[in-house]
């Protein structure tokens, strides 16, 4: 019997329904010599920090930073989780072979091998490596089934993020929050998310502080097209006017006119974050939704396998492309002249170096059916791009005209379309074309005649917020503005997180309330902007110093680095982080003193003593023990040393009360606390007022 795990139940009866495998049990489908079920996504995950060590299930700064000496996982603690997990540990260990069927990418590859590892799988397993989920798809990738060997290193990158994203995620978020936290407020801090964050707030606070200035341009305009002076911006108003003035009379002269055809290729094809962009600017959809949709189209069949950071695709897919493009009914329009004639092979479209596991978004010929608007829409902008990249290129006239007054130099620019190429593919689009064309007459080089000169008072104007279309693409260059695509493609290495995971990271900056939007922009909220200016470490929030991190997972992936030496790295990083942060002085809750602020307090004039700090709860001695120290729980203060045997426990909350940071310490240090009003009588709904006091045997009791 071969057992076949897929990802989702509906990929699991997509996949039995090739095999034959017809009879549906619970948990899975049997037939034909076949066992095929499902992991509902993440059936495990790594172990939280309590399973471990028991002390670390409260958070304490003195136990950080905390490293596993190995990492282990374990079933998610769910009944439905439990339950389909036993199922699958049941057939495969009844079972001759194992088909990892789970999705061809790297969480997919961890999400099957956690699965294998914890059902103890001995048996022999195969890789199903497929982009798409069409039953010609699903045939062709039985026949070719790879060892599950070949993808070592693809287990070892995406076990290698889980454990950095754990180690750096985890402690720091402890950390921070243990060391700057006001009112049990978590600070969440994330290797990816942080610098994400930090990217928003430089942005935000850049535009908050930005103060317009006014500057005048000189132009002028000759035979209806308008001219700008080659003098740019001019800082005083009374130069402009001055250069206005000794122009006013002198004719504009020709001096250059020049018409170079040039040639405009079509865009690349779609990778994931390309859509993403492309859907935000056009229909205004958040990564998260675009992501939804085309994950929707995918497992309808519609398009291959969406999370790719590629736009190229593999040389074996051009013979299959007249095929596609023949059943693409509803574009027959467009397809019917790429069909008269061989599809090109161009390199800018099929390059095998340019594709590792997957190549990029295309449509896969199923005719869709039932989709809905948003679907359709996304499937359009596939659809569009894919046919696009097969047509000729647009020809344009580009026109450069330079004139002068009085040695003075004017420019003009216009472009026409003379041939639209693959701009035909868009010209019922009613979205607003990037470049409107500006016709221009023909001149004379050395004609000349009146004008109308004039002087434009402006300001210059903030940077633009982000929307989630350049927060993107700021993610996928780790914070560089870069225009040109292929400039692009080279970065994408050293991008901040995955296509995959970017949109995930986005939602959750939201969710936690450090951004917020303003229409389309992206703004950071004030929480966002003070957790930022809380951390001082560069590498935490820095997207160059992420995207050499994401770079070396790629490496792992590829063979060409160790996932030893990775985990090496980060726990020096989070070693490092956690002493910075440890031993740097606080002063107010998040205001941090720097090196200049301590010299300088060091030289001022001594004051008066300053009133007793408060003592917080951390700090505090077991009062039972006298040698633990308080840890807070979920329900409960305890001791830390509970493994040696004391049994120290300070509920939260008391006689239906809930006990402030100073009762606990007065409680603790004193012995009693002060006057406390409302508290409830065991047994009845009497309130009293009273003062709560240890018992000698550390039970509490109302005296008064």
């Amino acid at each position: 019997m071969k057992v076949c795990i897929a990802e989702k139940p509906s990929v699991a009866k997509d996949i039995a329904e090739v095999l034959g495998a017809k009879k549906r049990n619970d948990g899975y489908y049997e037939g034909n010599g076949y066992q095929v079920t499902w992991t509902f996504g993440h059936l495990c995950t790594l172990k939280e920090p309590r399973d471990y060590v028991e002390r670390w299930r409260w958070w304490n700064i003195m136990d950080l930073p905390m490293v596993p000496s190995r990492f282990g996982i374990k079933v998610m603690e769910d009944s439905g989780v439990k339950k389909q997990f036993s199922i699958i540990s049941r057939l495969v260990q009844n079972c001759d072979e194992v088909i990892n069927c789970g999705d061809a990418g790297q969480e997919g590859e961890v999400i099957q091998r956690w699965v294998l590892h914890l059902a103890k799988c001995k048996v022999p397993v195969k890789r199903l490596w497929i982009s798409s989920l069409t039953e010609e798809a699903i045939k062709e990738g039985f026949e070719k089934l790879k060892d599950a060997n070949d993808y070592n290193n693809l287990y070892a990158a995406g076990s290698s993020r889980a454990i950095g994203d754990w180690l750096l995620g985890i402690n720091s978020t402890r950390l921070f929050t243990l060391k700057y936290g006001q009112q049990k407020q978590v600070l969440s801090i994330g290797r990816v998310q942080t610098p994400t964050l930090a990217m928003i707030v430089d942005r935000t606070v850049e535009i908050q502080n930005f103060k317009p200035q006014d500057y005048w341009e000189l132009r002028t305009v000759y035979r209806d097209t308008e001219f700008n002076s080659v003098l740019g911006k001019i800082q005083k108003v009374e130069k402009a006017n001055y250069a206005l003035e000794k122009i006013k009379e002198a004719e504009f002269t020709i001096t250059t006119f020049e018409q170079k055809e040039g040639k405009e290729s079509p865009p690349k094809l779609f990778d994931l974050t390309a859509l993403q962009v492309e859907a935000n600017k056009k229909y205004g959809y958040s990564a998260d939704l675009t992501l939804k949709y085309i994950q929707g189209l995918y497992e309808k069949k519609y398009v291959t396998y969406p999370r790719v950071d590629t736009t190229y695709l593999s040389e074996d897919i051009h013979p299959k492309v007249p095929g596609i493009l023949q059943k693409m009914q509803y574009y027959s329009r467009l397809t019917a002249p790429l069909l008269e004639k061989p599809i090109p092979k161009s390199k800018n479209v099929f390059n095998d170096k340019k594709v590792t596991d997957h190549h990029a978004i295309i449509p896969t010929g199923v005719v869709p059916s039932g989709v809905s608007p948003e679907e359709g829409k996304i499937y359009d902008l596939v659809a569009k791009r894919f046919i696009s990249v097969f047509y000729p290129d647009c020809i344009v006239s580009n026109t450069t005209v330079l004139g002068e007054v009085l040695k003075l130099e004017f420019k003009a620019t216009g472009k026409q379309v003379l041939s639209p190429g693959w701009r035909e593919v868009y010209a019922g689009d009613k979205a607003k074309k990037k470049d409107e064309e500006n016709l221009m007459p023909v001149f004379e080089e050395g004609e000349s005649g009146p004008h109308e000169p004039r002087v434009d008072q402006k300001q210059t104007t903030a940077p633009k917020y982000y929307t989630e279309a350049t927060l993107l693409r700021s993610m996928e260059t780790a914070g560089r503005n870069v225009d040109d695509e292929e400039a692009r493609e080279l970065m994408k290495d050293n991008g901040i997180g995955r296509p995959s995971t970017r949109a995930n990271i986005i939602e959750t900056l939201f969710r936690r309330r450090y951004i917020a939007r303003q229409r389309k922009n992206i703004v950071a909220t004030q929480t966002g902007i003070d957790l930022i200016n809380t951390i001082h470490n560069e590498t935490l929030k820095s997207p160059e110093l992420t995207g050499d991190w994401e770079k070396k997972l790629r490496l792992i992936e590829k063979g060409e680095y160790s996932a030893e030496d990775f985990k090496k790295e980060l726990i020096e990083m989070v070693v490092g982080i956690t002493n910075e942060v440890m031993f740097r002085k606080v002063e107010q809750g998040i205001t941090i003193l720097t090196d200049e602020e301590l010299a300088a307090q060091k030289k001022a004039p001594k004051k008066k003593a300053a009133p007793k700090k408060k003592v917080s709860i951390d700090e505090l001695k077991c009062p039972k023990c006298k040698q633990g120290s308080i840890l807070t729980g979920k329900k409960a203060y305890g001791c830390s040393e509970f493994k040696a045997g004391c049994k120290f426990v300070l509920p939260f909350q008391f006689l239906n009360k809930k006990l402030t940071s100073k009762q606990v310490v007065d409680l603790i240090q004193k012995g009693k606390t002060t006057k406390i009003k409302g508290l409830e009588k065991p047994g009845s709904e009497e309130k009293v007022d009273g003062k709560l006091a240890f018992t000698p045997d550390f039970n509490i009791e109302i005296i008064d």
